[in-house]
């Protein structure tokens, strides 16, 4: 089998994120060699343009590995660019920003609600601290994984700060992650992915955290079983589509928008969009702490640069759109709390 012209996925199978691109390759049907990061093969490859895993290294024209990309959402912006054939983002442009707001909010607020629970809860903490170490090096001594599990924790932890989880916002967390299981539960028995009858890139988003949230972390899992089983049984379906076959009539209809679906975006209006705002003023201001009320309560935490810049995106997005598309657009999101994002 000729493989030189694979593209390199960079990873840690124990990733959100990771687990968000390789499932992206997968139902994309691109073919592409699994690379662990730290390995010997990984420091063979062309080094990463940012500290971030995953990272993905594709071939030049005469197929040699020369590029590194860092950062999930504009990697699969840039396939849908190189690889023409079942993208991932919609091609009408109104439905393709609704599908990077999902995306966002997928990357960034539901990794909250998994680092929340991971590293604030004990017995979350234990069963990751565990098995974690052994992701990159499954030979690793006992004794060994011990040390690399306590000094992981003890940085994750330490980072606590920065992604908004402490005694202040762990009510709002929690709170939005069972409402985001119960607009799952609803949307998912009329519609098998969030924009219709093909997965997006918010689908896989979302579908990262969700491994972590419904199958591996004990306290947050027990809320998705209670809440929705059958997202169990969509977590693992989404890891592996490349058995789906697509048309471009799958993506749903934007003047048929079901309500499950206005009642994503009206979650996202009320939690991930005021935070959004909140912490790009912070920033700007060079305040040391993001403060705002959020499902109406407080929400202190420290400013994050990264999500600063999520925000920027968003907007440039929108402001490339046509006058009509964004017409488009903000009637799909009146009264959801995400028209904050451009006005």
């Amino acid at each position: 089998m000729n493989t030189e012209h694979d593209l390199r996925l960079v990873g840690v199978g124990a990733s959100p994120y990771t687990r968000k691109l390789r499932a992206a390759l997968r139902f994309r049907r691109l073919p592409f060699r699994f690379v662990v990061a730290g390995s010997n093969e990984a420091a063979a490859l062309p080094d990463r343009p940012l500290p971030l895993v995953p990272y993905l290294v594709v071939p030049d024209e005469n197929g040699q590995l020369s590029r590194a990309m860092s950062d999930t959402t504009p990697i699969l912006s840039e396939l849908d660019t190189l690889y023409r054939d079942r993208p991932l983002r919609p091609r009408d442009p109104a439905l393709r920003f609704l599908d990077l707001l999902i995306e966002d909010y997928g990357d960034e607020w539901l990794s909250k609600c998994m680092f929340h629970y991971r590293w604030s809860r004990s017995l979350d903490t234990e069963r990751a601290s565990a098995y974690l170490p052994y992701a990159r090096l499954t030979q690793m001594p006992r004794s060994q994984a011990k040390v690399a599990a306590q000094v992981f924790a003890e940085r994750q932890i330490s980072r606590i700060g920065v992604v908004g989880s402490n005694d202040t916002t762990a009510p709002v967390i929690e709170a939005s992650w069972r409402r985001f299981l119960e607009i799952f539960e609803k949307h998912i028995q009329t519609s098998p992915y969030f924009l219709g009858n093909r997965p997006g890139a918010g689908d896989l988003a979302c579908y990262g955290q969700m491994t972590m949230l419904v199958i591996t972390d004990p306290t947050p899992a027990e809320v998705a079983f209670k809440v929705s089983p059958r997202a169990y049984a969509w977590t693992e379906k989404c890891e592996d589509l490349s058995g789906l076959d697509v048309v471009e009539s799958d993506w749903v209809e934007l003047d048929e928008l079901p309500e499950t679906l206005s009642a994503l975006f009206s979650e996202i209006g009320r939690v991930h969009v005021p935070f959004l705002i909140a912490n790009a003023a912070a920033i700007e201001q060079g305040s040391s702490t993001v403060l705002c009320e959020i499902d109406g309560q407080l929400w202190r935490q420290d400013p994050f640069v990264y999500q600063a810049k999520c925000l920027r995106w968003l907007r440039q997005e929108f402001d490339i759109l046509t006058a009509n598309d964004k017409a488009r657009v903000a009637k799909c999101l009146q009264g959801t709390g995400c028209e904050a994002i451009f006005e």
